[in-house]
């Protein structure tokens, strides 16, 4: 009896560790130039969005910086402040999804280098970069609350505060962290904190 009580506990316990990401979640963002919301959409990027709701969860995040924003391009965020961290989950990557939304100003999709490498770096779409699309870009969700925020997160230092994954000169960035980001890019906007809604 008293197994058969032990293997239910256990069973349950894994149940509700591992229950199923809704559908569509909200998820704030609290940043130094105010407060957004993304919606994700599971249906539009199934592995990308269990990933979102994964690292919000995690609170990987919290503490961090928007360490590219690019004007007329994307703003860019997603490598966890503390070192340790960040490296952590550089190399944990999650399958492709199809792009079933366009990348329109407002929508939320991973950076990536090639096929299945998306991690944990997410970029937000300032204008309609549309032909990001062809190239797999798969968006996971869209802000609906506070695209002005977005528009006011500092972009003076361009690519040289960490740039995309693509540009191969992100070791900085994950050898030290915010360290490095606040001494020598101080104007940087922070994200402080981000919670599921």
């Amino acid at each position: 009896m008293f197994l058969r009580l032990a293997l239910f506990l256990l069973a349950f316990s894994c149940s509700f560790a591992e229950a199923p990401v809704p559908a569509i979640f909200r998820v704030k963002i609290e940043t130094t130039a105010g407060h957004f919301v993304i919606e994700a959409h599971r249906d539009w990027a199934p592995h990308g969005v269990d990933r979102l709701h994964e690292l919000v969860v995690a609170k990987f995040f919290n503490d961090s910086r928007f360490f590219r924003v690019v004007p007329g391009f994307v703003a860019q965020f997603g490598i966890a402040g503390k070192p340790a961290v960040a490296q952590a989950w550089r190399h944990k990557t999650i399958h492709d999804d199809p792009v079933i939304k366009s990348n329109l100003r407002g929508f939320v999709g991973y950076a990536m280098t090639g096929p299945n490498t998306r991690t944990t770096q997410l970029y937000i779409n300032l204008v309609d970069n549309s032909r990001l699309d062809a190239q797999g870009f798969a968006p996971v969700g869209q802000v609906v609350e506070g695209m002005e925020v977005v528009d006011k997160l500092y972009s003076g230092y361009g690519e040289t505060s960490g740039g995309g994954m693509r540009a191969g000169k992100q070791d900085r960035l994950f050898e030290e962290g915010n360290a490095w980001l606040d001494r020598d890019f101080p104007k940087l906007d922070k994200l402080i904190q981000a919670s599921i809604l």
